[in-house]
């Protein structure tokens, strides 16, 4: 990997249109990675992949009450779960 994807930041902006392109880019498109990816902008397709990965975690654990919920429109830049990406990931 050429980059580390658990190292890299995402803005507030990067995280919308990753929900977007989620919305999008279902988990049955090709290349779905890619695409969301370049809908994006500045992540590799490895990135965004890890970055949904450590959402989808994220979700299960909250779901346990094993960790604090937070919002998705945090200046912290901390991941969110905003209730358009619960949608998409069908986790809610």
């Amino acid at each position: 990997m050429a980059s580390s994807s658990v190292s890299s930041s995402w803005t507030v902006k990067q995280n919308k249109m990753f929900e977007r392109a989620l919305a999008v880019y279902d988990k049955d498109t090709p290349e779905r990675w890619i695409n969301v990816a370049r809908a994006v902008g500045g992540k590799s397709a490895e990135e965004v992949k890890r970055h949904y990965e450590l959402l989808v975690d994220d979700i299960i654990r909250i779901e346990k009450g094993q960790m604090p919920s937070y919002r998705s429109s945090s200046s912290s830049g901390k991941r969110g779960t905003s209730c358009i990406l619960r949608g998409i990931l069908k986790l809610s």
